[in-house]
């Protein structure tokens, strides 16, 4: 684009955008995309371990990967829209995303799969702060902001509930293809790659490109914040099969930690910044960073654990296991559509501290789950109705309630030129609060499993009963899913709390625009 045609296109306001409702649908579908690519190959686990060999140390990598790439890479992502354009790198980033998913659907080894979901990660992480950056620039402030931010919103908070539905759907379909059948784990990836590539070509004809800015590209400091969160979270999973003494373990933790205190060090001198500090100096926007990472963290974990007591304890299929979520999705989107239209009217505070809690309840319901770890062995499985199901619908409200103040608080009277960046940090803390995590709280249940798994041994050979392994599996897993679900609720607890101590932005703030001003001295 020229300058010429750039400069026009930016003179025009954002109110007056001729293609708002298309531009937020591009911007929706994207965001949905990107997000419910964390969870769409959860149910398929089983059969992606059967298909392409797997071990189970290494499964879970399926999973983390994607979310390690996406969150690690974010800033990079945020930097590279306020550098060069937001549109351009929008674009680019959906592209890369459409194609690593075909190059994921047709992978035939696990080492090809993971490269696959890196590469998706990469994609994600430019397009998604875009996403958002665009949604500043292309809505006026106001209620036309606050709707789009409620849409926004809820694509990222339901896509992870819509990738388990979807995933099951397909995970139990196949394709026949040229003659070929494609499974249907496959089919969990290959359909991005439409989806991708024709939201990529029709982005430069309902976005307009947003203004660059002059700097330079802080390569160091992505380098180091990028390996610093992959040793942190190696060092994490590998602890929940290796143990803490593991000198693996050990040193990539060392050499995580090492890393990011090297980023931070390298962010404090150099004169652009991947990540400026300033972006940490309002308060509030503080608050709503760690919030976003503390309720992801136990969001996601909350997914992995019940899609898989789903299906292995309570035996539903794929499909079913999928729509056992279906009201969360709905829920999630209820919620952030009043919370939009509350957020005018309420402080964010109120809106947000209220939704964590609810959160944390829920979680502290899913840790009640009942199973029996005695001999002899009762096959006792969860009601879905009674023990799952209202629990599902409390955290998807408070889900929603959460997401829309949240969102808009992180990226109120941020500059300008940093708008990526500051969207860049919001999905950063997101992803790389569900990557860290699931990390940590698979090792809880690793820890549990393996407790669980000697008692009952003991336990068995002192009775002389004999034991079925399908059920002392299931047993095992649900002891163990359920001290993750408890130190999850303790996750959403502290998310409340920073929230109600910290976030103290008032409701008419938020219709304001611009940088935040400072008070005239005297």
């Amino acid at each position: 684009m020229t300058n010429a045609t750039t400069t026009e296109t930016e003179a025009r306001a954002p109110g007056q955008h001729a293609h708002l409702g298309w531009a937020l649908v591009l911007i929706s579908i994207a965001q949905l995309m990107v997000v419910l690519d964390g969870t769409i190959v959860n149910i398929a686990l089983p059969y992606i371990q059967a298909d392409l060999g797997f071990s189970q140390a290494n499964l879970p990598w399926v999973v983390t990967g994607y979310a390690l790439a996406f969150g690690g890479l974010l800033l990079l992502g945020g930097r590279l829209g306020d550098l060069y354009g937001r549109r351009k790198i929008f674009v680019i980033g959906l592209s890369i995303f459409a194609v690593a998913s075909l190059l994921g659907g047709l992978a035939t080894s696990p080492a090809l799969l993971l490269s696959a979901r890196g590469l998706q990660g990469l994609g994600a992480a430019l397009a998604s702060p875009a996403a958002l950056a665009l949604i500043t620039t292309t809505f006026p402030a106001g209620p036309a902001r606050n709707r789009a931010f409620a849409v926004y919103a809820a694509m990222s908070g339901a896509g992870a509930a819509v990738g388990l539905i979807l995933g099951g759907w397909l995970t139990g379909s196949s394709l026949d293809l040229f003659g070929t059948t494609v499974d249907g784990w496959r089919l969990t990836l290959l359909i991005n790659t439409p989806i991708g590539l024709i939201a990529a070509a029709l982005a430069p004809k309902f976005l307009a490109e947003s203004e660059s800015h002059p700097g330079e590209l802080d390569v160091p400091g992505a380098l180091t914040a990028t390996f610093g969160l992959l040793g942190v979270v190696y060092g994490l999973s590998r602890a929940a099969t290796h143990g803490w003494s593991d000198a693996w373990t050990v040193s990539t933790l060392i050499a995580g930690a090492a890393l990011l205190v090297a980023f931070g060090f390298i962010e404090s001198r150099a004169q652009h910044p991947l990540l400026p500090f300033r972006v940490f100096l309002n308060r509030t926007r503080a608050a709503s960073f760690v919030a976003m990472m503390l309720l992801p963290a136990a969001m996601f974990a909350m997914f992995y654990f019940l899609s898989q007591y789903i299906q292995n304890v309570m035996g539903y299929t794929p499909l079913q296991a999928g729509l056992a979520f279906l009201p969360f999705s709905a829920g999630i989107i209820v919620a952030a559509g009043i919370s939009s239209n509350l957020v005018a009217r309420i402080d964010p505070r109120f809106l947000a501290g209220t939704g964590t809690l609810m959160a944390a309840v829920a979680l502290f319901g899913f840790s009640r789950i009942p199973f029996d770890s005695t001999v002899p062995l009762a096959n006792t499985q969860a009601s879905y109705v009674t023990d799952i199901l209202p629990f599902i619908i409390l955290m998807s409200l408070g889900m929603g309630a959460t997401f829309v103040p949240v969102t808009l608080t992180a990226v109120h009277h941020l500059r300008s030129e940093d708008s990526g960046i500051g969207s860049g940090v919001l999905n950063t803390m997101q992803q790389v609060g569900g990557a860290l995590g699931l990390a940590i709280l698979a090792t809880v249940a690793t820890h549990q499993f393996n407790s669980s798994s000697k008692e009952l041994g003991a336990a068995a050979a002192q009775s002389g009963t004999q034991l079925n392994p399908e059920t002392v599996g299931n047993q095992i897993f649900a002891a163990g899913a359920t001290d993750a679900f408890l130190i999850g609720s303790i996750m959403a607890l502290a998310a409340s709390l920073t929230i109600w101590v910290f976030l103290n932005v008032k409701h008419a703030e938020l219709a304001t625009d611009g940088p935040e001003v400072a008070p005239i001295p005297g």
